[in-house]
């Protein structure tokens, strides 16, 4: 595990990983601090785009974890630069919560709610605050027109205390039902986040570490990026998921508690740490 410990900087993801619903998952909290211990960095780099980087450092606060604005790299954020890039001055309809929709506008994006004429791109992201209008509006739009159709993240499902929720990827299979149109994702797997943390950081990818409970978007992201990836069980993928999917994590752990004893080894929890590892896949965990 002499990998893990040279590892200076940790992207993790949020829902599933270190948190579920409201609350930490056992063991987060000391994660986290273990990395600051160690003169590490962690990043968060979510899918979830109902909350700005002002709503999660309120959220952490309250959970007793204090970070700042550098240390979040949204789909969210990442959908905000991709439409500076390529969609400005357009019209575009978003599907999203007003927490994401305000972000849009502060950054000089021209969003709307409301059909309209002129709007020639449509935005789709997890909302918490979904109606059937909304999903009625985005229907037609790409029914009748040919706009350019943007989602934040292709997740099935989102996890809470008692299980799942639908997210952004389950949205845009109900709405691909009815048109057949399919979005462009810009969320994880993309790499764009791991990226984007690179550059903020100036780490190098062999010294970074993806952190994630889903293979398809959060341990992708990182074989996409060319950065090491450890899975933990504590959301959605299980031991068999891991062991079938096509690019096995480089780490796997229950969850980031056994992380943690793995990156600050002590006498006492060594053959812990040597029994976690020993779980799941030889490719996965073998370090």
């Amino acid at each position: 595990m002499e990998q893990l410990r040279q590892k200076k900087l940790f992207l993790l993801d949020i829902d599933g990983t270190i948190c579920k619903g409201d609350g930490l998952i056992d063991g987060a909290g000391a994660f986290l601090e273990a990395i600051r211990q160690r003169g590490g960095q962690f990043i968060f780099i979510t899918n979830n785009a109902t909350r700005s980087t002002r709503d999660y450092i309120r959220f952490f606060r309250q959970l007793g974890v204090e970070t700042g604005p550098d240390q979040y790299i949204t789909a969210a954020y990442a959908t905000i630069q991709y439409l500076k890039e390529h969609c400005a001055g357009r019209l575009i309809y978003g599907l999203a919560t007003d927490s994401f929709l305000q972000e849009c506008r502060e950054n000089g994006i021209h969003i709307t709610t409301s059909l309209q004429p002129g709007i020639d791109c449509v935005l789709v992201s997890y909302d918490n605050q979904l109606n059937y209008e909304k999903i009625k509006d985005v229907c037609r739009l790409l029914t009748e027109g040919e706009p350019e159709y943007i989602a934040t993240n292709p997740d099935l499902v989102c996890p809470v205390e008692f299980g799942y929720l639908p997210d952004c990827g389950a949205i845009c299979n109900m709405i691909e039902t009815a048109t057949g149109k399919r979005p462009r994702f810009i969320g994880k797997p993309e790499p764009a986040m791991v990226e984007y943390a690179l550059q903020r950081t100036g780490c190098t990818p062999e010294e970074t570490l993806v952190v994630g409970d889903r293979l398809y978007t959060d341990i992708l992201c990182g074989v996409n990026a060319g950065v090491d990836t450890a899975l933990v069980l504590s959301g959605e993928a299980t031991l068999q998921d891991a062991a079938a999917f096509a690019h096995p994590p480089r780490f796997l752990f229950p969850s980031v508690k056994e992380l943690a004893e793995a990156i600050v080894p002590t006498r006492s929890n060594a053959p812990a740490m040597k029994a976690v590892v020993q779980t799941g896949t030889a490719e996965a965990c073998a370090g």
